[in-house]
């Protein structure tokens, strides 16, 4: 199979999140992005105000439901044309019908054959969705059977300037979409899509999102672009960013509109159920909430729908800022915290904190920071420990470890207290202060060596003090990690009496093999 000639740069990164320039035949969009669903039949907000009023530059519509309605007049006019959009459009192939109703009247080579008709910019062969509930045995047939219609692409695509998508099925078996995503990597597809999402979103399993987005993205080019589908709720655009996501669309504008249900940064209202509309945008602005509610149904849509895009694409806006500053994850975090299933997803990144630490930049704009154990899995903080551990080695002289808490305004780092710290200290042990070798214990960082204090990122952050219970046992864990392998003959841990340093000086002296002693500060 040639690949499609599309092309694909990295402007900005942040954790695995990429701010992107996808290039296609009808124009270029910037990455992450946002993909309104399109129903090309019934469409609450108009293609053409997608481009004017939302400064939307790319969609998804239907193929299928396109060739069932517009048949040959799609292929005379092209896609563009039937949509009224000048923009990019990307079409599925009918997956959700099969989905919903158990198959579709089309194959794999017709709807092949037809978005090339039709002229799409971007195309998806006509997988099998996994689904939700089904038994291991379906799921595997859904990824074998969505396998063998991708391998059928080689042969039956005639254009080479429509970019085609991989789509990646298993569902919540993991394996599955391990697998999924091997086989479907050696076949060269233009974009990956992981498939099935939707029923997994429906129900706030944030975590098992997590663990599938993982299995798809650790098994697929790093270079070629990855879609999500279905990708559900704003609040949780963050968080799908941040694991990759480069491209994602969605109903749910145009869906909750229908229900009367209005999308908030945080959360889903019900339209009845407001006493104010707390948004600005255009909608929000012009309209008062008793006007919205008396609204003929119809006129009353369109205007939700409308405000539900606006709060879709300004999400979008605020996620790239952050990338750009370097803090998406605690915009993310941030954004966890207005759900608890979405808070336990955060966590479960923690089973994957080595791959993102790969991932992430090393250096970025502005300092971090940090606020619970949930950081602990920040890819700043495991760089940290891995280079610690792997790349760092005590001076030669050092033969007493100088234990110093770090304090919330770095104080102790200040050269002239530590220099008369230390010299108290030796002189009070009667030690030698030039065999002593100061390190800093730190939220969230662990064991700081006086050496790297000043560098990034080990100066330039904020902690949330105190350190709670979790923090504290990693921060002990650290450091009698690095004393195992290290020359010093004896410990002095300094801390202040009653705050969490003397917690984790009483951890590492009951657990230390080597003599450990302990001074209030």
């Amino acid at each position: 199979m040639v690949m499609t000639m599309i092309e694909f740069e990295i402007r900005d990164r942040d954790i695995m999140a990429r701010i992107g320039r996808l290039k296609t035949k009808s124009g270029t969009v910037e990455t992450p992005v946002f993909l309104p669903v399109v129903n090309p039949i019934k469409e609450s907000v108009a293609p053409k105000d997608l481009w004017t009023d939302f400064s939307c530059r790319i969609l998804i519509t239907n193929a299928y439901i396109v060739r069932r309605h517009f048949g040959e007049e799609a292929v005379r006019r092209g896609i563009h044309q039937i949509l009224g959009f000048p923009g990019v459009v990307m079409t599925d192939s009918g997956a959700y019908q099969i989905l919903a109703y158990g198959g579709i009247e089309a194959t794999n080579e017709e709807m092949i054959k037809y978005q090339e008709e039709i002229n799409s910019d971007i195309a998806t062969i006509l997988d099998v969705p996994t689904g939700w509930n089904v038994t291991p045995e379906h799921a595997r047939y859904t990824v074998e059977e969505t396998l063998r219609r991708a391998r059928e692409l080689e042969g039956l695509r005639q254009r080479t300037d429509i970019a085609w998508v991989g789509p990646i099925q298993g569902g919540c078996y993991t394996d599955l979409v391990i697998f999924s995503a091997k086989e479907m990597s050696e076949l060269q597809f233009d974009i990956h899509a992981l498939g099935s999402p939707t029923p997994v979103m429906e129900q706030y399993l944030f975590s098992t999102l997590v663990d599938m987005i993982f299995a798809a993205k650790m098994n697929v080019p790093i270079n070629r672009p990855f879609h999500l589908f279905g990708a559900g709720h704003p609040f949780m655009f963050s968080l799908i960013v941040a694991l990759g996501c480069d491209l994602f669309d969605s109903a749910a504008y145009s869906i909750f509109a229908r229900e009367g249900r209005y999308l908030t940064d945080y959360g889903t209202m019900r339209l009845e159920e407001l006493d104010y509309l707390p948004c600005s945008c255009p909608v929000c602005a012009r309209r008062g909430l008793k006007e919205l509610r008396e609204m003929p149904r119809e006129e009353r849509e369109r205007e939700l729908s409308k405000h539900n895009l606006y709060v879709c694409f300004s999400e979008i806006r605020r996620i790239k800022q952050a990338i750009c500053e370097g803090r998406l994850w605690e915009y993310m975090e941030m954004r966890a915290h207005s759900h608890p299933s979405l808070l336990q997803a955060l966590k479960r990144l923690k089973r994957y904190s080595e791959y993102m630490e790969r991932l992430s930049p090393n250096i970025k704009r502005r300092g971090l920071f940090f606020f619970s154990s949930i950081d602990l899995a920040r890819p700043e903080v495991i760089r940290h420990s891995k280079r610690l551990m792997e790349r760092y080695t005590p001076p030669e002289w050092a033969k007493i470890l100088l234990l110093i808490p770090d304090s919330e305004n770095k104080e102790n780092r200040r050269r002239k207290r530590l220099k008369r710290i230390a010299s108290i200290v030796c002189k009070r042990l009667n030690l030698n202060l030039n065999e002593a070798h100061i390190c800093f214990y730190s939220p969230p960082f662990g064991i700081i060596p006086l050496e790297l204090a000043e560098t990034y990122p080990l100066y330039q952050y904020e902690y949330a003090y105190p350190p709670d219970d979790e923090t504290i046992e990693y921060i002990a864990q650290r450091i009698l990690d690095y004393i195992a392998n290290a020359p010093y003959t004896l410990i002095v841990f300094l801390v202040e009496c009653g705050s969490w340093s003397e917690s984790v000086a009483r951890i590492c002296a009951d657990k230390s093999v080597k003599p450990t002693l302990t001074l209030a500060l």
